[in-house]
């Protein structure tokens, strides 16, 4: 039996926003792409077979959303040199204390969307393959190299604390 949508928001919701954020980094297009991904997903949902493996399905809606919202930043206008709005820090869920997302977006792209896809999408390393290419070794050999580059960077401490918006 199907679970209602909202369900399937509340569980999976996270994930599909620790996917963007690694896919497009912290910020308000990482926020877009996951208001994409449920708008989607909810145009979808009644079609959607019982036995689609939801997270998997939400996580490639999110890829897709967010090829998307890395094109639309191709065609967007030259930014001025006005201050942006000051975005406020108290109360955002999931605020990147530790300067994780930062981190992330240091890795080289397919290390970056390894990571993205295995760890923090939770996707096995045979459909992370099918989203970015290549075989499941590559993609676990890439994931790996990514989170060795993790450590390394917060065991040496040079992590830096939050990320810059």
């Amino acid at each position: 039996m199907k679970h209602p949508f909202e369900q399937a928001v509340k569980r999976h919701g996270e994930t599909v926003l620790r996917v963007c954020r690694a896919v497009l980094g912290p910020g308000a297009d990482a926020d877009d792409a996951w208001s994409e991904t449920f708008l989607a997903a909810l145009k979808s949902w009644p079609d959607l077979p019982e036995d689609t493996n939801v997270e998997a399905w939400l996580v490639r809606v999110a890829r897709r959303k967010a090829i998307d919202v890395t094109r639309a930043r191709a065609r967007r206008a030259i930014p001025s040199d006005s201050l942006p709005e000051q975005v406020s820090t108290l109360g955002i869920p999931g605020r990147d204390e530790y300067g994780v997302w930062a981190a992330v977006a240091v890795l080289p792209e397919r290390q970056r969307l390894a990571v993205a896809y295995h760890y923090l999408g939770g996707l096995p390393h045979a459909e992370t393959a099918e989203i970015i290419g290549g075989s499941p070794d590559a993609v676990r050999r890439a994931a790996a190299d990514g989170m060795k580059t993790l450590r390394q960077i917060y065991h040496s401490g040079e992590h830096t604390k939050g990320a810059p918006r």
